[in-house]
């Protein structure tokens, strides 16, 4: 297969200017169905939303290793069963009046952007040592579930070996280089890993790099931007995506 050809999602990647980061999470509990209930309020079309394994390994919607920063509770959620996560509560932490909110499994999310009409980039988070079980768990999952009704997924994971174990199991699921900043060898691991975007920091990104990526025919989103004029700056680099925690913020300037 050519590299060409590796990168080559199993549809052409359309996503919208602005994804919102975990949900609205400036204005939500993050990854709660109150927080990408609020991105699809204020017209956001794609959302981004971070993927742990339980201790019954369930995938389930959280960004920490632990549940101490965004829930009640305390622990790791490696440790934790899918009931134990499900006593908790995800939203008070944010604003009591998002009391009540659960943290979402993976199967739940689905349906739930089925219901708000939401694509999503789907990051996969595993806590340490489980980065083959949760892409696995993961990608099987969008695989076999995904809404037809949505345009399809793109997965995307900082941990190689995570994006690796995704290749293998469903190459069909696009996926995204995701770093902090951009490697020398990017298009190397961009070819090997079969990546259809490069996913990178906002903090440090220049627009010759931006334009070193298009060079190869992919697109660059970068993260997490919560200005309106640095996001028109991106833009204007050739960006072609941002996420957000303030889309209400940075709509106005993505020229859709």
């Amino acid at each position: 297969m050519t590299a060409a050809a590796a990168r080559k999602p199993r549809h052409a990647l359309a996503l919208p200017r602005v994804i919102g980061h975990r949900g609205a999470s400036g204005l939500a509990p993050e990854n709660t169905p109150a927080s990408f209930r609020k991105s699809a309020e204020l017209g956001v079309s794609w959302v981004e939303f971070d993927v742990h394994l339980t201790a019954d390994g369930v995938p389930v919607v959280i960004h920490d290793d632990t549940v101490d920063r965004t829930t009640d509770g305390k622990g790791k959620v490696a440790a934790l069963s899918l009931a134990e996560l499900k006593r908790l509560d995800a939203g008070a932490w944010f604003d009591p009046g998002a009391r009540g909110e659960r943290i979402p499994t993976l199967a739940e999310m689905l349906n739930l952007l089925r219901e708000l009409g939401l694509g999503a980039v789907v990051e996969i988070k595993p806590s340490p040592g489980a980065e083959i079980a949760t892409a696995e768990a993961t990608v099987t999952l969008l695989r076999e579930h995904w809404p037809e009704t949505l345009p399809p997924p793109l997965v995307s994971s900082f941990e190689r070996a995570a994006l690796e174990r995704a290749h293998l199991v469903a190459p069909g699921v696009a996926r995204g280089f995701l770093v902090r900043s951009l490697p020398q060898n990017w298009q190397d691991e961009v070819d090997r890993l079969g990546c259809s975007a490069v996913h990178v920091s906002h903090q440090g990104l220049r627009p010759e790099q931006v334009a070193d990526v298009a060079r190869v025919g992919l697109p660059v989103f970068a993260y997490t931007v919560n200005d309106a004029r640095r996001a028109r700056e991106l833009f204007s680099w050739g960006v072609a995506a941002v996420f957000s925690d303030r889309p209400d913020l940075v709509l106005p300037v993505a020229g859709i």
